[in-house]
């Protein structure tokens, strides 16, 4: 946990968690009596710290919540949701499709991202993961250390550009199958700060998000300060699809998509069982 008078946020450098910080990092958006500090490290590593509950706010893969839903409380803003997309499977190899997956090896961005839940919902029953940092996966697949990867992040829309070939869009397949949005990530506030505490940080960020809204230009520039040379233009489609109505407030359909996530989840033996949505609703 944080000193008395810092309140610390975990995000991730990627384009659209620093997009949507852009309020609170400028000092445009905060919480009176407080200082707003910035812990910035890729999700796995935010998903493990999420486990000791170190950080009083952070940002997390949404397949993460149930191991930590005993310390923090889901905000209703700040997820990063997808519409009929989302993570991809892709390959270099011509010979595969998506139904010879079974036996294959695949490489994963991490044990505790949603896209390791999706594929083990819909992914063939015999495969060989190969657990990986993200920005890993697509050398192990042009190596041929892996017969396919998950791609996150702005890997999701430049894949063709570097070489890759779509198996499965994990978004698009939960879609078909369930018709609902899926929540990728999700910002968690800890428990112990209490729950006048949690509404106001819960309300600030959402603040920060709608400031980023309003200056799209300035907080992009501020966002892809902390990118991996993405193009800007990139960037601003990328930032789109993940900070997006359903960030500002998950709504009904968010909290039935978690659901549904956690359920199936449990249905596959991934989890043992769903744990209650407790989601603090921004003002």
């Amino acid at each position: 946990m944080s000193e008395t008078n810092m309140i610390v946020f975990g995000h991730s450098p990627d384009a659209d968690d620093a997009f949507m910080f852009f309020g609170l990092a400028k000092g445009i958006v905060g919480i009176d009596g407080y200082e707003i500090g910035h812990h910035m490290v890729d999700i796995q590593s935010l998903n493990v710290l999420a486990e000791t509950g170190e950080l009083p706010v952070t940002a997390i893969s949404a397949a993460h919540y149930p191991k930590i839903a005993d310390k923090y409380r889901i905000m209703s803003c700040g997820a990063s949701v997808g519409r009929n997309y989302g993570p991809v499977v892709v390959t270099t190899r011509d010979d595969l499709d998506v139904d010879g997956l079974e036996g294959c090896t695949i490489a994963v961005p991490g044990e505790f991202t949603t896209s390791w839940m999706l594929f083990q919902i819909f992914g063939p029953d015999d495969f060989t993961p190969l657990f990986l940092d993200f920005d890993d996966v697509e050398d192990a697949v042009k190596s041929d250390r892996a017969d396919a990867g998950i791609l996150l992040h702005e890997g999701q829309i430049l894949f063709e550009q570097r070489g890759f070939r779509s198996l499965l869009d994990l978004g698009k397949r939960w879609f078909d199958e369930t018709g609902l949005p899926i929540p990728l990530g999700l910002d968690v506030v800890h428990r112990g700060l209490g729950d006048e505490m949690c509404q106001k940080v819960t309300d600030a960020l959402k603040s920060s998000i709608e400031y980023a809204h309003a200056n799209e230009d300035a907080a992009l520039d501020y966002a892809l300060g902390y990118g991996r040379g993405i193009e800007r233009e990139d960037g601003r489609r990328f930032v789109r699809m993940y900070v997006n109505s359903d960030t500002l407030d998950m709504g009904e359909e968010g909290r039935a998509a978690l659901q549904k996530l956690f359920g199936m989840a449990v249905d596959r033996g991934i989890i043992e069982e769903v744990p209650r949505l407790d989601v603090l609703q921004s003002h």
